[in-house]
């Protein structure tokens, strides 16, 4: 992608910027305090925002890339600021972006998982690992754990064994 370097746009990243201190601000914190800040502060920061790319949507030519980016981003506004009223949803994609990097790094490599089923086991396997990590578990931990346990692990608690149940200390019910 091309960078604009005009003074709409050092302006539209300038109050970015403020929503990312913001987010920074409220990191870790519950959902309800989350959404508290954001609509006290982000709020105001949003709606300056739109209006200011409104107002410059006509200045410029509809065929830059910086248009472009306008238009996308108003059209998808509802989409973009969901994240004021739910504590739960991040500012932007990054945490998902990260945790696909390596198994896009790795894309060519899977050609050789020698055939569709163990296509489909690498692609559990990454599953839990993800799953492990969204859940602060050392994946390591977690599958040397449950492998050691399944065996004997009644089929009717089999959900105990799932990332977001399992617990290291509990015994084998």
């Amino acid at each position: 992608m091309r960078i604009t370097k005009t003074p709409y746009s050092h302006e539209i990243l300038k109050r970015i910027g403020l929503l990312y201190n913001v987010e920074r601000e409220i990191k870790g914190r519950p959902p309800d305090e989350r959404i508290a800040m954001r609509e006290e502060k982000s709020m105001i920061i949003i709606d300056e925002l739109k209006e200011y790319l409104q107002s410059i949507q006509g200045k410029i030519s509809g065929k830059s890339p910086l248009a472009g980016a306008i238009r996308y981003a108003l059209n998808r506004w509802a989409a973009l600021t969901t994240y004021i009223h739910d504590g739960t949803v991040e500012i932007d994609n990054n945490i998902a972006e990260r945790a696909m990097r390596p198994i896009a790094l790795g894309r060519k490599n899977y050609l050789f998982a020698g055939s569709d089923r163990g296509g489909e086991t690498a692609a559990s396997f990454y599953s839990l690992i993800e799953t492990c990590k969204l859940n602060n578990i050392n994946p390591l931990e977690y599958l040397a754990d449950v492998l050691n346990r399944i065996a004997d692990h009644p089929i009717k608690k089999i959900d105990q064994l799932l990332p977001h149940n399992w617990n290291n200390t509990q015994a084998a019910s």
